[in-house]
């Protein structure tokens, strides 16, 4: 941990809520140093007026606000989903995902303005002071980072501790009731945590999701949506070509109105501690099938099943904070090579939570309906399946000879 003597000029990761506020603070008067308020615009849709005067009132020397979305889609989304990465079975690493782009962002701040530290506001038990401080690692060695939460001068223990600190040193904060979970929100997912929702038995309010509706009360007619790929990227929906943001934008409307993307998970996080996180993440969870759908045609088996065995390994090293690892870069790039030709155009039906592949085509589909159908020879002689089969089966055998043996 930085002392008080070696920090000259600080970049804080900001939003401008209570705990940031009152680490802004915090750290001013403990470094006695510069601090910069840093925002990263990646989706959340929070509003951000009022946020530069709420954080130079705080004690910042100034706010600085980077508009994420496109790279965060292009660079950090796309390239997780030419993978098709889900953590576990269930999560799409809505939240994983997004940390090292912020960080990456809040590194080329530091360098902008000659900072030599960087802060963020996580805590000891979570994963993402991982994915914090392993991005910072990797692109900005030389920086040194101050964790507030892990520091052992860092005396606050809850929320009415911190509320107290706020009103004492007259830090301009939002007078709200505190939630009964934690809540963040990005372009690909909302997730939604503690609280009433740290008893695993107890189902989530309905009313608590914020970008699908309750699977029961979408549209009674199915709606068909036709998603465009790109060697492996979704580059339009029904026809219309988008931004990589704004094509995740629509797709989290189209499938938010039939509830699509809802999750609820006990995880394991990379600390060693089992959290129950809800998730909901409408469009990716579409996209993630139409992309499946393409590569059904696409990919030459052995590639795909190459592929898909790699996939819980490269969705742990989004998970686990790895993203700028050599490890993960190097897996991308033959994830990478096996999509060039991963294009053409898939068909969904959604109905009330459901996604159902309906249909697919591409320029460059291995599919040959003539050796598939059960009605033409199509060149492909049956007989040949014989020798086949007794070459397969010999491996069999000589382990049931054996088995026998010992009975």
């Amino acid at each position: 941990m930085a002392s008080t003597k070696d920090i000259n000029k600080l970049v804080l990761a900001y939003s401008g809520g209570l705990d940031t506020s009152v680490i802004l603070r915090w750290l001013k008067d403990y470094y006695d140093c510069e601090v910069i308020a840093y925002c990263a615009d990646v989706g959340q849709a929070e509003e951000i007026s009022g946020l530069e005067d709420r954080a130079l009132a705080t004690g910042a020397s100034k706010l600085c606000v980077a508009d994420l979305r496109e790279e965060f889609a292009r660079d950090f989304v796309f390239p997780m989903l030419r993978a098709n990465a889900v953590y576990e079975g269930y999560y799409l690493l809505g939240t994983s995902i997004a940390r090292p782009v912020i960080a990456k962002g809040q590194v080329e701040i530091a360098r902008q303005e000659g900072a030599d530290a960087v802060a963020h506001g996580a805590t000891g038990k979570g994963n993402d002071q991982v994915r914090f401080e392993l991005t910072y690692a990797r692109l900005a060695p030389e920086l040194k980072v101050v964790a507030p939460w892990r520091h052992p001068d860092w005396h606050f223990k809850g929320r009415a501790e911190m509320v107290a600190y706020a009103e004492a040193n007259r830090i301009p904060v939002p007078v709200t009731a505190e939630k009964p979970y934690s809540m963040d929100r990005n372009l690909v997912h909302v997730s939604y945590e503690g609280g009433i929702l740290e008893d695993p038995w107890r189902e989530p309010y309905d009313d608590m999701f914020r970008l699908t509706v309750a699977p029961q009360k979408g549209p009674d007619e199915p709606e068909y949506v036709e998603i465009e790929y790109v060697r492996g990227d979704p580059v339009g929906i029904n026809g219309e070509r988008l931004s990589a943001a704004s094509l995740i934008d629509l797709a989290n409307v189209i499938a938010g109105r039939h509830g699509i993307g809802r999750v609820d998970l006990v995880e394991n996080r990379f600390v060693g501690i089992k959290s129950r996180g809800v998730y909901e993440t409408p469009g990716v969870t579409i996209l993630m099938h139409g992309h499946r759908a393409v590569e059904q045609l696409t990919l030459d088996r052995e590639v795909l099943h190459l592929r898909d065995s790699l996939i819980p390994r490269y969705a742990e090293m989004v998970y686990n904070g790895f993203w700028f690892a050599p490890e993960r870069e190097s897996l991308q790039a033959m994830i990478d090579r096996a999509q060039e030709n991963v294009t053409g155009v898939a068909r969904l039906k959604l109905y009330k939570g459901g996604v159902w592949i309906v249909g697919r085509r591409s320029p460059h589909s291995l599919y040959d309906p003539n050796l598939a159908s059960f009605d033409e020879a199509g060149g492909y002689q049956q007989s040949d399946a014989t020798g086949f089969i007794r070459l397969a089966g010999l491996r069999l055998k000589a382990w049931s000879r054996v088995r026998s043996n010992l009975k």
